[in-house]
């Protein structure tokens, strides 16, 4: 694995019964692109997520990140090591505030405990560190000024964000999402995806985004992967994969 690379897949197959949804799917993102996943309905773009973050588990292949074979294990250990992903209906904890979902995500809370309550010194200053980390993460994706506010009240795209901010407490190096242009006004998308190209530029974080939305995105996309029938058919500039003639022929062939 080349060490521009922050996550490669190699020979991935997953089925389902008898419908192959990932066909030898062999692909590396390097550190720091803001990558795009496009393909037809039923080409295998959700699936490749879910087997990434660890929701399923290939039948062949291996996923390697940051040089670690990731392959089987569980989401929530995949998470641990900065392999985040975001849902297309944002999953947030709708009766709890903006600034109550961004703590949720924090790594290093030790938990609670009749004992630990006793012993005041053990958890304050974790809880401090923690309220600061989460107003700084709140800044980043500017929801600071709404920080009380009941996540049910946010907009859609407001919600977008707030999951992002989880994604970016819990210390995401890499973030996987699932149509975060879904819903959203084209004026409000090209919000949220200057606040991604902010991201990938003053912390370095990586994002692989699936999204049939292309007019809107693609400006702020550095590569392209098109995937068609569980095969990834092209990869590039977004130029080079939207004039691919095998491209052009998976979405005409829908």
């Amino acid at each position: 694995m080349s060490k521009d690379n922050l996550l490669a897949l190699k020979g991935i197959r997953k089925t389902f019964g008898g419908l192959v949804a990932l066909d030898d799917v062999n692909t590396s993102i390097k550190k720091g692109q803001l990558a795009m996943l496009i393909g037809p309905n039923g080409s295998g773009k959700t699936t490749l997520i879910n087997v990434v973050s660890g929701t399923y588990k290939p039948d062949k292949g291996r996923v390697q990140f940051e040089g670690t074979d990731i392959t089987g294990w569980t989401a929530d250990r995949i998470c641990k090591m900065g392999l985040v992903r975001t849902y297309q209906i944002p999953q947030l904890f709708i009766k709890l505030t903006v600034l109550e979902n961004i703590l949720t995500a924090y790594q290093e809370n030790p938990g609670t405990g009749f004992l630990k309550a006793c012993f005041k010194k053990t958890w304050v200053k974790r809880e401090e560190d923690a309220t600061e980390k989460a107003f700084r993460t709140l800044k980043t994706v500017d929801l600071d000024n709404i920080w009380d506010k009941k996540a049910s009240e946010l907009s859609g795209g407001q919600m977008k964000l707030l999951e992002t901010g989880r994604a970016l407490m819990s210390g995401a190096k890499m973030i996987l999402m699932d149509e975060p242009a879904a819903g959203i006004f084209p004026t409000l998308i090209d919000k949220i995806f200057s606040y991604f190209v902010e991201l990938k530029k003053k912390f370095g974080v990586t994002f692989l985004i699936i999204e049939h939305r292309l007019e809107p995105v693609l400006p702020y996309v550095d590569y392209v992967y098109a995937l068609d029938r569980g095969r990834v058919i092209s990869e590039g500039k977004a130029n080079k994969v939207l004039n691919d003639s095998r491209v052009i022929e998976s979405y005409l062939g829908e």
